[in-house]
């Protein structure tokens, strides 16, 4: 049992907003998922600009002079914010592949989040409300997000076994359920060239998704895919850098609300994770519909 929550705006003037409500929405959800919690950020581009969050579980050694070192390997500028045990990192957006490169020599022991031209990932062990506080969740703004509290049911609960999974540029993707088929899909993954952290299902899940986008499926089709190709029971919200969808299984036991309006679109695994929202109570609000693909693009 997970909880997942999901706020795409459609309304630049929520965009201040938008770590807040995300926040308030994730800690309504704690009891689903009192292990670790995190949140997918996206928070527009900058002309030319990539960021690539990372994590250290010793944040005092790994982060001292990064933005100098990466500086020095790949001969560009790197600006670098720290928040706890994770940074962001921009650079020229031409240069994140460059690195990551870098990054596996010089830190080892930094494991990416994410990178793209707008999405950052912030996630550890904890409750979600300790977790939010870390990072400054609440004071982040942006044009849409996700977020996951997560009860382990069949890997360890660790940061890498967090939620959400970035296995592609500007991609996210969180899920509530269990996946029967995952190794099989795994070696596919693997044999295609897909590189995996963690042992957990939803990496998975992501990486599925990512392979699908970089073979030139959209979103809806790479989402549609899930239904035929993955087995088990699933509630997938998935992030890209203009994009924002769900899918369920066709039996769809993992319990699901949406609500929509001028402002917005809200997805929440009970509707008390909405509540707060502003104009909830004339919003249109329903059950996504099993095997039913449903996204939005800005």
């Amino acid at each position: 049992m997970c909880g997942i929550v999901g706020l795409f705006l459609k309304d630049p003037k929520l965009e201040p907003q938008l770590g807040a409500l995300l926040t308030d929405m994730l800690i309504t959800m704690t009891d689903r998922g009192p292990d670790s919690a995190g949140i997918a950020i996206y928070s527009g581009a900058k002309d030319g600009l990539g960021k690539i969050t990372v994590q250290s579980a010793q944040p005092e050694v790994d982060f001292k002079t990064l933005d100098a070192d990466l500086h020095d390997a790949i001969g560009k500028p790197v600006a670098m914010l720290v928040k706890s045990t994770h940074a962001v990192l921009e650079l020229p957006l031409d240069q994140l592949d460059a690195a990551r490169t870098a990054l596996a020599h010089l830190r080892p022991g930094v494991k990416v989040m994410s990178a793209g031209d707008s999405i950052e990932i912030f996630k550890e062990v904890g409750l979600p409300k300790d977790v939010a506080a870390r990072f400054g969740v609440s004071k982040m703004k942006g044009t849409h997000g996700i977020g996951h509290t997560r009860m382990a049911t069949e890997s360890a609960v660790t940061t890498m076994g967090a939620h959400p999974f970035s296995t592609g540029t500007d991609q996210c993707l969180v899920h509530n359920g269990s996946l029967s088929n995952h190794n099989g899909v795994r070696r596919m993954l693997k044999r295609e060239g897909m590189t995996f952290e963690t042992e957990n299902d939803t990496e998975v899940a992501a990486a599925f998704i990512s392979h699908r986008l970089k073979e030139g499926d959209k979103l809806g089709e790479a989402m549609e895919a899930t239904l035929t190709d993955l087995d088990g029971f699933f509630t997938f919200v998935v992030g890209t850098h203009n994009g924002f969808g769900v899918v369920r299984d066709p039996i769809a036991c993992k319990p699901a609300v949406m609500a929509e309006t001028d402002q917005y679109v809200a997805f929440g695994s009970e509707y008390r994770a909405l509540v707060n929202l502003p104009g909830i109570e004339t919003a249109r609000v329903w059950e996504p519909e099993p095997a039913t693909v449903y996204f939005w693009e800005r």
